[in-house]
């Protein structure tokens, strides 16, 4: 079985965010750049569980950026991927990104295919089903955890008050949640044996960009905290109802 595994990089959570060009790009200067954690941590971890339990037998990673993601990339495959290949291509557009992917999987011929629910930058959590879309594949969404036998894949997923539980043929997409696997480190090894593993670039297709960034903004301020005393529960009541706000 063969298993790829969309992989984007994203700016550490601890990441000072500022744009430039009055205010319609993100300025990237001194950001440090870090996979995913949603694709890492949970989309190619239990690829390499299914792969260690003997179940598939090739990982192999994708990604659509330009060189400077090839970093994060290693990365990846220091953690075990057997593979990689990056699109030589930039965009913030979801559509885009998928046809890109979807080029390159329907070349190759892939059993199961992988994403994190959604990006922690951009949150948009469109990419997977755009992906699946353009393969003609089944979909399914937010799978927390992920069982393949006999070329049937079994999954569960959060639902609104429980748990689903769904099973399909492959191939398939999926895109993964907390749940699904538990984080790793790289070790000394895998980092030494990720200098070697094969990194192909491939050029981008044509593919029309649908969606473009006007401008960034910063949420507001965050307000100060008024102080109620605790014996003052009229002026609370009050401020509840005059000034509080639901969000």
């Amino acid at each position: 079985m063969k298993i790829l595994v969309c992989i984007t990089k994203a700016p550490d959570t601890t990441t000072k965010i500022s744009f430039a060009d009055n205010n319609s790009t993100f300025n990237e200067a001194g950001v440090q750049w870090i996979i995913n954690p949603y694709y890492e941590w949970y989309a190619l971890v239990r690829a390499l569980e299914l792969k260690e339990a003997g179940i598939a037998t090739d990982i192999h990673l994708i990604s659509v950026g330009k060189a400077d993601i090839e970093p994060v990339i290693r990365k990846a495959l220091a953690l075990g991927g057997d593979e990689a290949v990056r699109v030589d291509a930039d965009s913030r557009d979801s559509y885009f990104v998928a046809s890109q992917i979807a080029e390159y999987a329907k070349a190759n011929h892939y059993d199961l295919l992988l994403t994190g629910k959604e990006s922690i930058d951009y949150n948009n959590a469109s990419m997977g089903a755009m992906l699946a879309e353009l393969l003609d594949l089944s979909y399914i969404t937010h799978v927390s955890k992920l069982d393949v036998a006999n070329g049937v894949v079994t999954v569960n997923r959060e639902i609104e008050g429980g748990e689903e539980t769904d099973t399909c043929p492959m191939p398939l997409v999926l895109s993964c949640q907390k749940g699904m696997a538990e984080a790793r480190i790289p070790n000394m090894r895998g980092i030494m044996a990720a200098r070697t593993k094969p990194l192909k670039v491939v050029p981008a297709s044509t593919v029309e960009t649908l969606t473009e960034i006007v401008q960034y903004d910063m949420p507001p301020q965050k307000t100060g905290v008024k102080m109620i005393d605790a014996e003052n529960m009229d002026e609370l009541v009050r401020l509840l109802h005059e000034e509080a706000k639901v969000l």
